[in-house]
């Protein structure tokens, strides 16, 4: 198999596996990571086709769908990449990014796995994360679990650790406070920074025309 036919493959499976996810964490999330880390990749020294599969595979199965469990993705990445012509340390590289892609894995004290590869996997995810459709997604997933969009008595909790984020039920304005906002000086690459900038204004704005809207000043 050539490298495209690869890449095609996996759409094809990951297109399968994602049939009927929530709105914010299916398909087209992951291709709209996919494309973003193919246009971060151009400017970083990276394997291409190590990012390629990372990125069509970093969300194969969402651990906040599966009561927590962290292992059934990387389990699922593992075998179906397994099924491909690849070599075991390709293989390896794309499950280490797996593991560690997500915000909540950038929470962990104990992370150590790093990588350029890893790297542009999660500025495009966070970039999904936030602007325009980052909005979208995280009132779309609020609505999926019958949160309170905003309760003005429940402040954000700006010092959660990786189990109390986990687990938390709060409303969705105070996700903005509690990640979204935060993702900007997050970014690794600066193609990922200058991306997030715009992105990152643009929530700004939504925010304070939220609050006028809320409370009758607009």
């Amino acid at each position: 198999m050539t490298r495209t036919e690869i890449v095609e493959e996996t759409i094809n499976f990951v297109k399968e596996a994602m049939q009927g996810a929530e709105g914010g964490h299916d398909w087209f999330h992951i291709q709209r990571v996919f494309k973003n880390s193919l246009l971060i990749a151009k400017d970083e020294k990276v394997d291409v086709l190590v990012v390629s599969l990372a990125a069509l595979l970093h969300d194969i199965a969402d651990s906040k769908f599966h009561e927590g469990d962290e292992s059934i993705g990387p389990k699922m990445a593992k075998a179906f990449l397994q099924t491909l012509p690849l070599k075991e340390a390709t293989i390896e590289h794309v499950i280490k990014i797996v593991e560690n892609a997500s915000f909540s894995a950038s929470l962990n004290p104990n992370q150590v796995f790093t990588s350029k590869e890893l790297e542009v996997v999660q500025d495009a995810d966070r970039l999904d994360a936030i602007g325009a459709i980052g909005i979208a997604r995280a009132f779309n997933y609020g609505g999926f679990k019958n949160r309170e969009m905003y309760n003005p008595e429940i402040a954000p909790n700006l010092k959660m650790t990786k189990a109390e984020y986990k687990k938390s039920n709060a409303p969705t304005i105070n996700h903005f406070y509690e990640k979204l906002l935060l993702l900007k000086e997050k970014m690794n690459t600066d193609t990922g920074k200058r991306l997030a900038e715009e992105r990152h204004q643009f929530m700004l704005q939504y925010l304070e025309q939220f609050y006028k809207e809320w409370n009758g000043k607009a």
